[in-house]
Order: structure tokens, then C-alpha cells, then sequence
């Protein structure tokens, strides 16, 4: 695909994702929310050990070659590292009405059946958390802007799933922002 732009390709830590994000110069695209997906499939049952970066090689394949699409979901996070797919200052493709607006946020899992209180669910919701609490205190985002995949009036998934609870997960992302940065979410 002409126009295909190369992924990062890098996991993190939650620390690690959060001093790379402070790393990044946000001068040529500046998402204005955060959307969260789950994969579906692959499932948690799927990927037993996570992600891999042969699994970010097979997402390329896919998304580039079959999909013919420019770019990919931002991040892939499971329950051990936050993956970096699309480069974060780049639009990517998740989400049909707002992709040019969005950062694209896939959690390993189907959250329509697969539990996100517990367990492998429990690990990647915290390390999903832990990436919008960075994302939104580097950028000046409001977590009270966060939207599902399932609200874009253009899509008919019910992604992330019905065990992805909006509220909840704002009121965390904004707990960890201000435990992390006392509430200051000033752009940098």
C-alpha cells in the first residue's frame, strides 16, 4: 500500500510508556481524544503470553496488505506491555469518523465475554489506564473525552465489549492523572 506508515513496533512498561510519550514532539497532529477498542480477536485465550513482535509483523500484513489501509490502531496493550503501533504524532486508522481525531487505543481481549475486573482482563485494563493517564496528562486531555469504538456512529461493532464500563474507566484514568501529576494535565 502507497502512503503506509511504518510502525514503532516497541513495547513498554506503564513508566516507560509514560517517559516516552514526554519524549515525543507533538507538532505535526494532536489527537483531541483517546478512543479504546478491544481486539476481539485475537482473545486473552489466544495470546496466552500477550503480544509478540512477530504479532505487530502480522498486524502490518493485515491492516497494509489486506485491508489496505495507511496506518493501523496506535497502541496494542495486553496485559503485560503497552505496545506502540502507529506513531502516536501520526493519525492512524481505527475508528471511521474519527481517525484523523483520535488516538486508537486495542486491548488484547474480547470484553463482550471475556472479564475485565479479574485476572489477565484486570492487567490489561490497568495497563490501559496507565496509557490514557499518560496520553491525557501530555496532551491536556480531559478524560471525560475518552469515547468507545462502539459510539462512532460509524461503526456497528460493540467493541470494546459490555465489560468496559465508560465511567469507570474515566474515573480511573483521571484518579492515575492526578496521583501521577496532581491534576496538572497541562500540554507540553
Amino acid at each position: 500500500m502507497p502512503n503506509w506508515k511504518p510502525i514503532v513496533g516497541l513495547s513498554f512498561s506503564p513508566e516507560q510508556f509514560d517517559a516516552y510519550c514526554h519524549s515525543l514532539q507533538w507538532n505535526a497532529w494532536r489527537p483531541s481524544f483517546l478512543v479504546l477498542h478491544n481486539t476481539a480477536t485475537p482473545t486473552l485465550a489466544q495470546r496466552p503470553n500477550g503480544f509478540t513482535k512477530q504479532h505487530m509483523l502480522n498486524f502490518v500484513s493485515f491492516f497494509r496488505d489486506q485491508k489496505k489501509w495507511s496506518a493501523g490502531p496506535h497502541l496494542f496493550i495486553d496485559d503485560k506491555k503497552i505496545w506502540v503501533f502507529t506513531p502516536l504524532t501520526m493519525s492512524g486508522i481505527h475508528s471511521p469518523s474519527w481517525n484523523k481525531l483520535a488516538i486508537g487505543i486495542e486491548m488484547l481481549g474480547n470484553y463482550e465475554t471475556d472479564d475485565f475486573k479479574t485476572g489477565r482482563g484486570l492487567a490489561v485494563n490497568q495497563n490501559t489506564i496507565a496509557a490514557m493517564a499518560s496520553l491525557s496528562a501530555v496532551l491536556g486531555l480531559d478524560p471525560a473525552t475518552i469515547r468507545l469504538h462502539k459510539e462512532d456512529p460509524k461503526t456497528t461493532h460493540k467493541c470494546p465489549g459490555k465489560n468496559v464500563k465508560k465511567p469507570e474507566v474515566i474515573a480511573a484514568v483521571r484518579a492515575l492523572v492526578e496521583t501521577r501529576h496532581g491534576g496538572d494535565h497541562a500540554p507540553e
